[in-house]
């Protein structure tokens, strides 16, 4: 195999047309592509040690190589001549060079290509200041839905917004707001740093990548008092459990204290998981959908600001399931109106149910709602 300083550009050109959004180069396997979460060899032979070290000669700037030699490892963001942005970890490894690099998506989706319900574009309308969470497990979507609320701002707000992201994952376009994203390792040493100084740049909207730590979360609550709108993001799997979680942030003495900054700021806790999406459903477009969002929306109405500060947030559940008519919702009934429209299959549903037998009598009575309007045509 010959390579060429062209060689590189080349591949990462290759990942707008094949839709990649990763490239590994590694001594003694083809460049590498990720696509759709499975790894494509990409090139039909293995890179060689030489090829492997040198390979990326033509995109490291040189005021960087000699910090590269001496360290070992390398990160630093680039873009090429579409205007794709790359996030490139450059690392040592049994002698030879490694590489892992990420192509940042500038096409951010909409609500309706996530096919959420309208309740998150009320949010990100409606919403001047205040604490919005996006919670699930690792690969449900959050950083679809952060972009998706974020990006509806920008196209119809004049706001500056400035986001603390690791990795960066999508790249906004300045439209009617102004944007600066800033990368840990890459912009900035680490969140605690990024957040210590971001009150004085001025912002309307942060984007907080995750809260993950005691500081990332009391910078989040404080920006949030002092009326910023800040969107973070948390790895929990339900709304109940993300506030338990901000509590497991802080000694016990100061809980009384973070419940009230909490029932004080916080707006919406809004979780959801990614469900295989039923066979046949496609979108608007007529390409077949592979994956829809169920989605559980805590919103801080009285009620919930009361509960928060009183220590009864395992009152959630039951407040969510009845206050649908608020923009609240549940992962029950999202998942019964999933089946309702055919985005989901009635087992598939099932087996992702909290409860199996409060989703199957859900789904029953929808069913039985549908037919009898089905009758009175």
């Amino acid at each position: 195999m010959t390579l060429d300083p062209t060689t590189i550009k080349k591949l990462l050109a290759g990942m707008r047309k094949t839709n990649a959004s990763d490239l590994h180069i590694k001594v003694g396997v083809p460049p590498t592509y990720r696509i759709n979460g499975i790894l494509r060899p990409i090139l039909p032979t293995a890179l060689t040690e030489d090829q492997a070290d040198h390979i990326l000669d033509a995109v490291i700037p040189p005021r960087l190589k000699e910090r590269y030699e001496a360290s070992g490892d390398l990160d630093f963001a680039m873009y090429d001549e579409q205007g794709d942005r790359f996030r490139v970890n450059v690392f040592r490894s049994g002698g030879h060079t490694h590489a892992a690099i990420r192509r940042v998506n500038a096409d951010v989706p909409s609500f309706e290509r996530l096919h959420l319900p309208p309740i998150y574009r009320k949010l990100a309308e409606q919403t001047g200041e205040g604490l919005i969470l996006i919670v699930g497990a690792t690969g449900s979507g959050k950083s679809c839905t952060a972009a998706a609320m974020i990006e509806h701002i920008n196209t119809t707000r004049a706001e500056n917004i400035i986001t603390v992201e690791d990795p960066v994952e999508f790249r906004f376009v300045p439209k009617k707001s102004v944007i600066s994203q800033r990368e840990i390792g890459i912009d900035v040493l680490d969140y605690n740093t990024a957040l210590r100084s971001i009150v004085r740049q001025d912002p309307d909207v942060v984007f907080i990548g995750e809260m993950r730590d005691h500081a990332t979360v009391l910078a989040a609550i404080q920006a949030a008092e002092t009326g910023h709108l800040v969107f973070a993001s948390m790895h929990t799997a339900d709304t109940s459990q993300a506030f338990s979680r901000i509590l497991e942030f802080f000694p016990p003495d100061e809980h009384s204290f973070i419940r009230g900054a909490v029932a004080g700021s916080l707006k919406a806790i809004c979780a959801q998981r990614l469900l295989p999406a039923a066979e046949g459903f496609v979108d608007a477009s007529g390409k077949q959908v592979g994956v829809v969002p169920a989605t559980e929306v805590l919103l801080n109405l009285p009620v919930v600001r009361d509960r928060i500060r009183d220590g009864g947030e395992a009152d959630f559940p039951a407040i969510v399931a009845s206050s649908s008519g608020d923009g609240m919702r549940s992962f029950t009934s999202s998942l019964a109106e999933l089946v309702a429209e055919d985005k989901v299959a009635n087992r598939v549903a099932l087996d992702y149910a909290p409860n199996r037998e409060a989703l199957d009598a859900l789904i029953k009575g929808v069913s039985v709602k549908s037919q009898g309007l089905v009758g009175h045509r």
